[in-house]
């Protein structure tokens, strides 16, 4: 009998985060505009977040990510030949962000760009290079998820002030070979969703062609809670349903850090155990594209992560975009 066929796989080698040294906590924010820590706890759970030093920029961030998750990984930035940068805050309208901190880790071969799906953008890099390694293009990826959010805040708008924070993690994949099923190491699937049509509830307020500036983030919060449960859950469902998995089978599950409700929520609604739930929230905020890879790299290195685990991420961003990955660790 012929040997049973195998199959290409993304296996993460290794993760890392940066996060800037200054740290904003509630009793600050009550200094600054109307609001109190029990206010911003009781709805969102976060209790600190971290904040780009003037001059610091999304691209030093990533870089100090990605050399982490190079260490970890034990490779250096030559060995990588696709790096994907998840931002909603780039150093320049162009060129990419991905290209600053190609040059700064010493790539030189492959391709750097890009990627733009607001707090849904690491789960969209990560299904990207997934397909990109799949195909046989390309060996080893570096996907970051880097954001200077508090340059897009509007520090009189309490309602959103107090939510985000700046930040950036990385992780490495790199092709194996795998047989197909789902004990297999590396991504084991991903499923990405976007509507157009939910724009005006989670936006930012500028843009080259509009406005000519950076403009202001601006949110409805009651209307993105309300859409973002039902959303996440969906695609997780995709998920488990694609590789004969249930959540009783999954480790840990890491969502994006956006609100805490919305995390416990969309946990309960899936039958997940709340000691299978990694929450960073509280220390970090919503660090967009950079809140899932934060919180990986947090897991990983207090152990709670461990090689063989099923790990599934999702995230919920404006546009709307949503989407998720189920991962072998």
């Amino acid at each position: 009998m012929s040997e049973p066929s195998k199959i290409i796989r993304s296996r993460v080698a290794g993760v890392g985060c940066y996060l800037p040294e200054r740290v904003v906590t509630n009793a600050e924010l009550e200094q600054a505009v109307d609001t109190s820590d029990d206010w911003i706890v009781q709805r969102t759970g976060i209790r600190r977040r971290h904040i780009a030093a003037e001059g610091e920029t999304t691209s030093q961030l990533g870089i100090r990510a990605a050399e982490a998750a190079l260490r970890a990984a034990g490779l250096t930035g030559d060995q990588i030949d696709l790096l994907i940068v998840a931002t909603s805050t780039p150093d320049y309208t162009f060129p990419a962000t991905a290209t600053q901190i190609q040059f700064a880790l010493g790539m030189d071969q492959g391709v750097a760009f890009d990627l733009q799906a607001v707090c849904s953008g690491f789960v969209f890099a990560v299904a990207t290079a997934d397909k990109f390694i799949k195909s046989g293009s390309h060996r080893r990826a570096l996907v970051i998820g880097a954001e200077t959010f508090s340059r897009l805040l509007d520090w009189e708008d309490r309602t959103t002030c107090v939510l985000f924070g700046d930040g950036a993690g990385a992780m490495v994949l790199e092709a194996a070979e795998g047989d197909g099923t789902s004990k297999d190491r590396g991504v084991l699937t991903t499923h990405l969703r976007s509507d157009g049509a939910h724009r005006a509830k989670l936006y930012v307020d500028g843009g080259p062609s509009t406005t000519g500036t950076t403009g202001h983030l601006r949110m409805n919060g009651k209307e993105v809670y309300r859409h973002a449960v039902g959303m996440v859950t969906d695609v997780m469902r995709d998920a488990f349903a694609a590789t004969g998995t249930t959540a009783e089978d999954m480790t840990w599950f890491v969502p994006h850090q956006a609100n805490r409700r919305i995390i416990e929520s969309s946990a309960e609604k899936m039958g997940i155990a709340p000691e299978k739930v990694v929450i960073t929230v509280d220390r970090h905020g919503n660090t967009s594209a950079a809140s899932i890879p934060l919180a990986l790299c947090t897991a990983v290195a207090d152990g709670r992560i461990k090689p063989g685990d099923l790990v599934m991420i999702e995230a919920m961003g404006g546009g709307f975009t949503w989407g998720s990955a189920l991962i072998r660790w």
